[in-house]
């Protein structure tokens, strides 16, 4: 018999050959490649590893992506539970299998399956088929091919990450923040031991149901645990006291938006390599921060203002450390899903400061340099200052720190248009699609959108670049205007001093953004803006806010060496509402915010390296020419030695008596008194002598010497119109014209000035110069003539509703 069974294996030995081969390679390529396809969840973490929130799979599971690493006590516990020999079997324990034959077999049905953990694995990789002795064998087989490709490491990975844990848990990872709100290797013995027990029969042990039944089996786990060495005894009862939780948590909610803004740029987009995002928030500080933007959200309310933002920023590495997209409590119909963030909103005044910057560095003017506050237009754009006052004439940083429109608009057109176009991409604003002349001279007072993510940037930019300016010798990172970084992965530390890629070049140097601190640090607000004074707060803070067009946009913005702090508070519908502008809405969130920062009066330092003493004329501003008549020596940029000499003061000359001005014509130059005065242009000096009462006015010129004025200064100035134009005038509700006011301003205040229309005369004005008209449709002609016989005309035209 054996003879012939050898000479039939003999026979056919080739086939048995091919046959072991086939099943051999069979057996090999059994396995898939990658067990698990399911769909994870996005679930997104802080910077020391605790959950800010998840987004449940695509199939409403809560599975959280693959983890590599198993917590100790739940290997302990679930190989203690499920399966005693892992360890030493190759995926199908046969001492177990038998034991489950003969158990079966004598109770005449199914009282025990005998699957180890590898096993489970397979059964959870092909959704749990139906059970039957071909399905055991197969997944036998799968196990222990499973076992000679992975480490017992691995599949015990695949396990915790895979099994179910009641409802729609999928996971270890999902489970231990659902039932007991952290990482899973922060679990206890207790709360390790009763999710070990919890996948053997998720559907009959409910975490609230059969709560006496998933009781015991935890307890008798825990006892197990003891008497296996893992836990000692007093660790075991006082484990066993342990109540379970009652239900299922949700998970953190602490920031939705930026949870929903990485599921779609990082995952969905597969840069992020799983569904783990570790960012840079900090979990304590965004929950402080959520909480006091909820609180004044809640007061806005009132008046019908539902959403707002808050970004807080590290100066230092660039890292976003708070991250509210939107109000904690807005509702669905006010757009509570909108990340504000990131959505593009008209500036307002929050660019000015830039402006301030890029004027200072280079060289066009100083910090204090005057620029005309009046009524002014420019061609068919008439910008106003909010409060609708004027000064004539203010510093540069005073219109920054004011935020007064008007002077911030001559400052852009000095500058112009297009260089600062090109400068605000530059320092990182991305929002800037049109060209510089599509936006025209509105660019700096909200004429071109922006966000609070850009803004963020571009601010603790200049602050970082300020701070690291000693540390590294007076050079910059070539790198350091850059988008905010929400990533711990790609976090920046500070460079060594020695660094050989710094540079001695930045888009914004040191001394420029010293000074544009300076001028934001400044609180005090004059006229109906005195409120900003009620804003005490210890710490030094550059700040400044911004009022979009129909106060639809209230912004807020400050810098210290330390934080940023970006605010937007407003309607993401873009409705406008009475009281929503950026020191009444958005300030106080700002302030709030830095509170819960903490106090600091630490400051940035002075980059003397690039900055020079100069001598720099009191009134103006400007470096100081031969005239003035009061000197400070400042410490200002180097490129300040290019701006120019004070234009302001001048050398007059007087009569004997000091009375009247005189000139060569007219008096010899031996009885002339020469003396410097602050000379402002007509139009400025008529506000500016309402400001600065101490204003020295230029005497009259003596009678005799107005018939040879030709080439002195004017007096005289035609407020409005300020150029030829053209006027429009509707008619009121009882169908008349309107009346057009004009408006004049002379350097003497006690002089007459004597109007004309069309060459006819129409009334005289002193000190008040302002005359109401109601010239008939077409072109006309306005003639001024003042009592020392200068003369000023313009021509205009009135249009009506025909037209």
């Amino acid at each position: 018999m054996l003879r012939r069974f050898r000479k039939f294996l003999y026979k056919h030995r080739y086939k048995w050959l091919v046959t072991f081969v086939a099943l051999t390679i069979g057996y090999y390529f059994c396995l898939p490649g990658q067990l698990f396809l399911k769909p994870g969840s996005t679930v997104l973490f802080d910077v020391e590893g605790r959950l800010l929130g998840a987004k449940i799979a695509s199939d409403g599971q809560w599975r959280f992506p693959h983890n590599d690493t198993v917590p100790e006590k739940f290997m302990k516990a679930i190989t203690t539970f499920e399966d005693k020999r892992f360890y030493r079997h190759c995926g199908v324990d046969v001492w177990a299998l038998a034991r489950a034959i003969q158990s079966n077999f004598t109770k005449g049905r199914r009282v025990s399956g005998a699957s180890t953990l590898s096993m489970q694995v397979i059964r959870l990789s092909r959704d749990n088929p139906d059970r039957n002795v071909l399905e055991k064998i197969w997944e036998m087989v799968l196990a222990t091919r499973m076992e000679w490709g992975y480490s017992k490491k691995e599949i015990l990975a695949m396990y915790a990450s895979n099994a179910p844990f009641g409802g729609n848990v999928v996971g270890l990872d999902a489970a231990a923040w659902k039932y007991f709100g952290r990482a899973a290797g922060q679990l206890s013995w207790a709360e390790s031991a009763m999710l070990a027990v919890l996948p053997n029969s998720p559907s009959l042990i409910h975490i609230s149901k059969n709560r006496k039944k998933l009781k015991s089996k935890r307890d008798w786990l825990l006892e197990k645990l003891r008497d296996q060495g893992h836990i000692d005894s007093l660790t075991c009862e006082l484990s066993k006291l342990e109540a379970l939780p009652d239900k299922p948590e949700s998970l953190p909610r602490l920031a939705p938006h930026l949870l929903e803004r990485v599921h779609i740029e990082l995952v969905q987009s597969k840069i992020a390599k799983n569904g783990i995002i570790h960012s840079t928030i900090d979990e304590t500080l965004q929950a402080r921060v959520s909480e006091v933007v909820d609180r004044h959200h809640q007061q806005l309310s009132s008046n019908r203002i539902f959403n707002a933002a808050a970004l807080v920023i590290d100066v230092q590495s660039g890292d976003v450390l708070a991250y509210v997209g939107n109000a904690p409590n807005a509702a669905p119909e006010h757009g509570s899903a909108v990340d504000i963030i990131t959505a593009p909103r008209s500036s307002g005044s929050i660019l000015k400061p830039f402006l301030l910057a890029a004027m200072l560095q280079d060289g066009e003017i100083l910090p204090n340099t005057l620029f005309p506050d009046i009524p002014t237009q420019f061609g068919g754009y008439t910008p106003k200052n909010y409060d609708m006052s004027y000064s004539g004439a203010v510093s540069a940083s005073q219109s920054i720190s004011r935020s007064l429109n008007v002077p911030t608009v001559h400052m852009l057109r000095q500058y112009s248009i297009t260089r600062f176009h090109h400068k605000l991409k530059e320092f990182g604003m991305t929002t800037l699609s049109q060209s510089p002349d599509h936006y025209g001279l509105t660019l700096i007072l909200g004429g071109a959108e922006t966000s609070l993510w850009d803004l963020g940037a571009m601010y603790s930019s200049m602050a970082r670049a300020l701070v690291n300016f000693g540390h590294y010798n007076s050079k910059y990172e070539p790198d350091n205007f850059r988008p905010l970084n929400l990533l711990k992965t790609t976090s920046k530390a500070r460079r060594k001093s020695s660094d050989p890629d710094l540079t001695t070049h930045s888009p914004l140097q040191a001394a420029a953004i010293y000074h544009t601190f300076n001028a934001m640090q400044e609180v005090g607000r004059p006229g109906a803006e005195g409120y900003w004074e009620s804003f005490i707060s210890s710490s030094r803070i550059a700040w400044k806010t911004g009022t979009s067009f129909g106060f639809r946009d209230a912004w807020a913005l400050g810098v210290t060496p330390r934080y940023v702090v970006a605010v937007w508070v407003g309607n993401a519908d873009g409705e406008g509402r009475p009281g929503l502008v950026g020191v009444q809405a958005a300030g106080p969130l700002l302030f709030d915010i830095f509170h819960v920062l903490g106090a600091s009066r630490q400051w940035f330092e002075m980059p003397y390296d690039e900055m020079l003493q100069a001598n720099v004329c009191r009134a103006s501003g400007h470096l100081a020419g031969e005239h003035c008549t009061e000197v400070d020596t400042l410490w200002v940029q180097q490129s300040a030695m290019r701006s120019a000499i004070c234009p302001y003061h001048k050398r007059i000359h007087l009569s004997a008596d000091g009375r009247y001005r005189v000139h060569s014509n007219c008096e010899s130059p031996t009885n002339m008194l020469h003396e410097s005065y602050f000379v402002l242009p007509p139009s400025q000096e008529a506000y500016y002598v309402k400001r600065f009462p101490n204003y020295r006015t230029l005497p009259p010129y003596r009678p005799d010497c107005q018939s040879t004025l030709a080439n002195a200064r004017r007096s005289m100035a035609l407020l409005y119109p300020t150029t030829e134009l053209k006027i429009y005038v509707p008619k009121n509700l009882d169908e008349n014209r309107s009346r057009t006011v004009f408006e004049a301003a002379h350097s003497n205040a006690e002089a007459f000035i004597y109007w004309h229309l069309d060459g006819d005369y129409i009334g005289k004005t002193k000190k008040q110069h302002v005359m109401e008209l109601n010239p008939a449709h077409g072109k006309h002609r306005i003639t001024l003539v003042d009592e020392f016989g200068e003369t000023l005309v313009r021509a205009f035209e009135i249009l009506t509703e025909d037209d």
